[in-house]
């Protein structure tokens, strides 16, 4: 977050911006490997809901991420067939949009001299299992295909490539190792089937099969690019790093910020002062967590809108809190979009009371 705050206050020509911009990123890629690492840890523990692979894979080839890596490799031309004529399936959007750009990195190291990369999602209506596998279900599914012309994968090699920190690649030059096993785990826990053809010298297709369960629906809500306000805001968190930089965010975006180190905290603040929105961590106090902060706190202000952040998945806690009358679950390590967007977001909608 510090580097966002720094940009923000530096000038366009400033010459330290390219070193502040890779402090951001060097943080940004220790996040992410710490993120593969509780996927591989935690597999499954994922809020699902109904979602678009084509808008899965857009966004990730919109991404700075994606942009720069093209702008890196002008020697691959990209492809894209995403077809329109699908269903939805059940999944996370930010766990796969991390299957996504680890196929699409894994396929541009896998050109060194340059190539083609070829997205394609379709939906094919499968009654025999493409693949084996002891659990397949006939019927609908989003086909998502990921193609290069790069080296191939030797046929020895193909029954590993799924293993933690197995690769060919030279270490420390691409990636953590985990690409392929996140994938894997993401693809199995999203209920889905894969496949994998490549031929050394000539190239390498995955093919992901992701079972439909609904229709896509039009969604005509546009964001509101306008996150700043005026509003009042208590910041709980039990640690005081998370506690400054979350001040220092939603403070530039004008907002009136308080902070307290704990639940105890927060409830004898709230008596004694109103606040427009708590920005409530899960895992504080193991006898006076997030969950035990609110229920206190709406016992005494029925209302009281908050927003949820954590460093670790969703929980029935965490979900026990929205039925209560929070907002927003989003994850640590966040942005100042996030965070600013969540905010907004809840301090715009009328939450109805809860009896507690």
């Amino acid at each position: 977050g510090y580097p966002e705050l720094i940009l923000r206050k530096l000038p366009d020509d400033s010459p330290v911006r390219k070193q502040v911009q890779r402090i951001g990123n060097a943080a940004r890629d220790a996040a992410d490997v710490i993120q593969d690492l509780l996927t591989l840890a935690r597999r499954g523990r994922y809020e699902m809901t109904p979602l678009d692979v084509n808008e899965v894979v857009r966004g990730y080839l919109d991404s700075p991420s994606f942009v720069g890596l093209v702008e890196n490799r002008p020697d691959v031309t990209v492809e894209q067939h995403l077809h329109d004529d699908r269903g939805a399936i059940q999944g996370s959007v930010p766990h796969l949009s991390k299957v996504v750009m680890n196929l699409i990195v894994n396929a541009f190291d896998a050109m060194p001299n340059g190539g083609t990369l070829t997205i394609i999602t379709e939906q094919v209506n499968l009654q025999k299992c493409p693949v084996e596998s002891d659990k397949f279900e006939p019927g609908p599914y989003i086909v998502l295909r990921v193609r290069d012309t790069g080296m191939g994968i030797a046929p020895e090699d193909l029954n590993r490539i799924f293993e933690p920190y197995y690769s060919n690649k030279k270490m420390g030059a691409s990636g953590s190792g985990l690409g392929l096993s996140v994938v894997y785990g993401i693809v199995k826990d999203h209920k889905g089937l894969y496949n994998i053809k490549s031929v050394v010298g000539e190239g390498t297709e995955f093919i992901l099969y992701f079972p439909v369960s609904g229709e896509i629906t039009d969604d005509d809500a546009t964001p509101d690019n306008n996150i700043g306000g005026r509003e009042s805001i208590l910041i709980v968190d039990d640690v005081a790093e998370q506690r400054e930089i979350a001040v220092d965010l939603l403070s530039s975006l004008g907002y009136h910020v308080k902070a307290v180190a704990n639940g105890h905290e927060a409830v004898a603040f709230v008596k004694e002062h109103s606040v427009d929105l708590l920005v409530l961590d899960m895992i504080m106090e193991r006898d006076f967590d997030g969950l035990d902060t609110y229920r206190e706190i709406v016992s005494h202000n029925p209302g009281q809108k908050a927003i949820i952040i954590s460093g670790f998945s969703m929980t029935d806690r965490v979900r026990e809190m929205q039925k209560l009358g929070a907002g927003a679950y989003i994850r640590k390590p966040f942005t100042l979009d996030v965070l600013g967007n969540a905010v907004r977001e809840s301090l715009n909608v009328s939450v109805p009371v809860k009896t507690v």
